[in-house]
């Protein structure tokens, strides 16, 4: 399957097409399937779990992230065994996302607007705000079924030690990538994300892929200022960005500013602190992307860096900006050995934090 349509696929002879098996379980979690990878390796002493949400992306399902979950943690358990330390866990966890999977219920529905789809809009944001409201309910309930008192698949053989899920990452690619972006800023459990081939940005995205699709609703003399509003992207959809997207938070339909005054850092210093302050991210992006081109954020990625140096240097925000030149619409090996390094590095930082906190 091409790259465009399948952004997960590798090169039958790549090694990283052959990830490492590690075990699953296929559980029901406030009714919905999901795959809890990494339960049986999990250290007899861990007390402590990371835990990592896969989102994956537009037209494929929860299975499709086995490879990057086999990836990783392999990559974290041959760290351990490395003399990495043993004290804390690490599972991942995937679900379909809303009309993917097991919850399919109308295949155009997931299509663009070139394919007939006349609520593309309305429906790809509704499946990616779908997905961060899904990922902060099981995040509620998943401990208890994992664990529960001494209980669950992944319960410790001694009856006296518990195990809590203390730390939540996320990794979402293309669609997932979109809806790991809004997590990170809805979800203050969520401390560190890897957004691959996605926007932070949905109105922008969704107002050029208007253009490129020849929408009447796309105006060129207003520089498709309209569209906001129209049929197309009702006015509801605005609000919802407003309410979820990165961009559409802290700047609602308007631009960007390229220099910010006084009064604007001063309106934004608490918001991006509260939404992100403390948190870690990476932005893996294709230089040849043409479904989610990396110009469709990189005015809110501009922004984010400038801040995140400077004037909210406080905020305690890390964040890699990584555009692969010869990369499309796909996960590649380069990107997904740049993830794995990040996951196990966000993970160790975990760790040696509580360290530190127990000596005090």
């Amino acid at each position: 399957m091409a790259a465009t349509n399948n952004p997960l696929a590798l090169p039958s002879d790549s090694p990283a097409a052959r990830a490492p098996h590690v075990s699953s379980e296929a559980l029901t979690v406030a009714g919905l399937k999901v795959d809890v990878y990494g339960l049986s390796e999990l250290p007899p002493g861990a007390g402590a779990v990371s835990c990592l949400w896969l989102h994956h992306p537009r037209l494929r399902a929860r299975g499709d992230m086995a490879p990057v979950a086999g990836q990783i943690l392999d990559a974290y358990h041959q760290h351990q065994s490395g003399g990495g330390g043993v004290d804390r866990g690490l599972i991942a966890v995937a679900f379909d996302q809303r009309n993917h999977g097991s919850r399919l219920v109308d295949e155009l529905a997931n299509e663009v607007w070139r394919q007939g789809n006349k609520t593309h809009a309305q429906d790809m944001f509704g499946t990616i705000s779908g997905a961060v409201v899904d990922t902060s309910h099981l995040l509620d309930v998943l401990e208890g079924h994992l664990f529960g008192a001494g209980h669950g698949p992944g319960a410790p053989s001694d009856p006296q030690q518990r195990r809590h899920i203390d730390h939540h990452l996320v990794l979402g690619v293309s669609l997932g990538g979109h809806s790991a972006w809004q997590l990170l800023f809805t979800d203050p459990r969520v401390t560190a994300g890897v957004m691959v081939i996605g926007c932070p940005d949905c109105m922008n995205l969704l107002q050029d892929r208007a253009r490129l699709s020849r929408l009447q609703t796309y105006s060129a003399e207003d520089s498709g200022a309209s569209f906001f509003g129209s049929r197309d992207f009702p006015g509801v959809l605005v609000g919802a960005c407003r309410k979820y997207d990165p961009k559409g938070m802290l700047f609602g339909t308007g631009e960007i500013p390229e220099e910010l005054t006084a009064a604007e850092k001063d309106r934004l210093r608490t918001l991006v602190s509260d939404k992100i302050g403390g948190k870690r991210l990476q932005v893996l992006s294709g230089g040849k992307d043409k479904l989610v081109p990396y110009r469709a954020g990189q005015n809110f990625m501009k922004f984010l860096a400038d801040a995140a140096g400077t004037w909210l240097k406080h905020a305690d925000i890390y964040l890699e900006d990584n555009v692969y030149p010869d990369a499309a619409h796909e996960f590649t090996v380069e990107m997904r050995d740049a993830a794995t390094r990040f996951v196990l590095e966000t993970v160790a930082l975990k760790a040696k934090k509580d360290a530190a906190s127990s000596r005090i």
